[in-house]
């Protein structure tokens, strides 16, 4: 059984279907990589997930619960975590402070203020910020807020982290290092579902891939599956994968 699947999930704006139709599935232990053209749904169909939108039809469950009408902290509680887009972060708060609030009320139990401040600082030093656990958040550069807002998902102990666009705006070497987090947070036990227009990353750690277009599935596969789909290249990739970018 899947551990989150979507049936026929659809969200309409007015007369705008911004998600049509669209069944999906992440099973255990997957990297899973969500892409598409800007405006395609992906970012949409990750609020439908977290519940920050609601959907206009159709079911997602998450470990065969239904999470149809849920709010979305309740939705944290299940087990999925999320980061965004657009960084959001507590930015005048120390970094610790960030992740503590994941840490203390993300969790499905409640926890004790000294268990939450262990979690978070195990949090910080697994994404490299132990460091700067004092400085406040604003004055971090972009590539360590991302890192922010993944600590503070971790804080809350996943089973599920939906990725929004972890690596845009990153150098090729900060890629590589974001690369390798992703992967040591799979290797942690946690399912990745992820939303990535950095084709190097999509295809370099990404077991599978799902591409949205105009709100509606166009192909799913594998990378290789995916990178020789004429009309996913057409729609999407052109020469990005022959580039190696």
């Amino acid at each position: 059984m899947p551990i989150l699947e979507g049936l026929d999930v659809t969200k309409n704006f007015g007369g705008l279907a911004a998600v049509s139709h669209v069944d999906f599935h992440v099973d255990r232990g997957e990297i899973v990589g969500l892409i598409g053209p800007n405006g395609a749904g992906k970012t949409t169909l990750f609020n439908l997930i977290s519940a920050a939108l609601p959907l206009s039809s159709g079911e997602i469950r998450f470990k065969g619960q239904k999470l149809n009408g849920l709010k979305p902290h309740q939705i944290c509680k299940t087990g999925i975590a999320r980061t965004f887009q657009q960084t959001k972060i507590f930015a005048d708060m120390p970094v610790f402070q960030n992740v503590l609030v994941g840490a203390s009320f993300g969790t499905p139990t409640r926890v004790s203020p000294s268990d939450a401040a262990r979690v978070t600082t195990e949090a910080l030093e697994f994404v490299g910020l132990a460091a700067m656990s004092a400085s406040a958040a604003k004055d971090l550069t972009l590539v360590s807020q991302k890192r922010v807002e993944v600590a503070r998902a971790l804080a809350t102990k996943p089973e599920l982290l939906l990725l929004d666009e972890l690596m845009a705006g990153l150098n090729p070497a900060e890629v590589s290092e974001a690369m390798e987090l992703v992967t040591r947070i799979r290797d942690k036990g946690i399912i990745i579902f992820m939303v990535e227009h950095v084709m190097k990353a999509i295809m370099g750690i990404c077991g599978r891939i799902m591409v949205l277009h105009h709100g509606e599935k166009l192909a799913e596969g594998t990378c290789q599956e995916i990178a020789s789909n004429k009309t996913v290249i057409e729609v999407y990739l052109g020469g990005e994968t022959h580039a190696g970018n």
